[in-house]
């Protein structure tokens, strides 16, 4: 059996709304990052982004539990030295709702440019409204699966109309051209004429010894 990897084709995108009245904010950021990377589809794959859009509204009715209120701080830093600025969350929940619960959601998601895309799926809002009724998203209640309805119909193209191919005609052979002549002018000589080369003496020939007669030897 071969493994299943989803393909753009295969991936439909939902659009949900969650209450953040009274919700703790960990559980809530858990619940919808795991929506937003698209863990509750058969197809999720963790190198590709299956998820959906999620909208989270009542951002400022959300609670800690243990008293983090006052525990838990939020660190910021300028790049300078002694630039490390802390904010307390009691101070955040009350000033800052919206940056919170994305802190929380998108600190949950993959680091790198896949968590970032699927970061771009969340929006946030303080109050009970939002611009996003065109989407018409559903309702979705923490502890509850998404629905999902299957992988989607794939689209039959209609096959084009397939016209006879027009038949090319075929050049007609040419003659070759003749090759120009590459006989040198004023280069003709006279018929009748011969090539005559005149032979060379060497220095060796001219140089050559003469044999020389043998003296007799003399007589005791």
């Amino acid at each position: 059996m071969k493994t299943y990897s989803p393909k753009p084709r295969d991936i439909e995108r939902s659009w949900y709304v969650i209450d953040a009245s009274g919700a703790v904010l960990g559980r809530l950021a858990s619940e919808v990052a795991a929506v937003l990377r698209g863990k509750h589809k058969p197809i999720f794959a963790p190198h590709a982004d299956t998820g959906d859009h999620v909208i989270v509204i009542n951002a400022k009715d959300i609670r800690l539990t243990g008293g983090k209120e006052a525990k838990k701080f939020a660190y910021r830093h300028s790049g300078y030295p002694g630039g490390l600025t802390a904010t307390q969350y009691t101070r955040l929940l009350s000033d800052k709702p919206e940056f919170a619960v994305e802190k929380a959601i998108k600190g949950m998601l993959p680091k790198n440019r896949l968590g970032r895309a699927m970061g771009k799926k969340l929006q946030v809002y303080a109050g009970a409204e939002h611009p996003h009724a065109a989407q018409k998203p559903e309702p979705f209640v923490l502890g509850q699966t998404p629905k999902w309805d299957g992988l989607p119909e794939p689209t039959v193209r209609e096959p084009k109309e397939t016209r006879p191919a027009k038949a090319k005609a075929k050049p007609e052979p040419t003659a070759p051209a003749a090759k120009p002549s590459t006989a040198k002018r004023g280069t003709a000589k006279p018929a009748g004429e011969t090539k005559t080369s005149a032979k060379r003496t060497t220095a060796k020939a001219a140089t050559a010894k003469k044999p020389t007669a043998r003296k007799p030897k003399k007589e005791a």
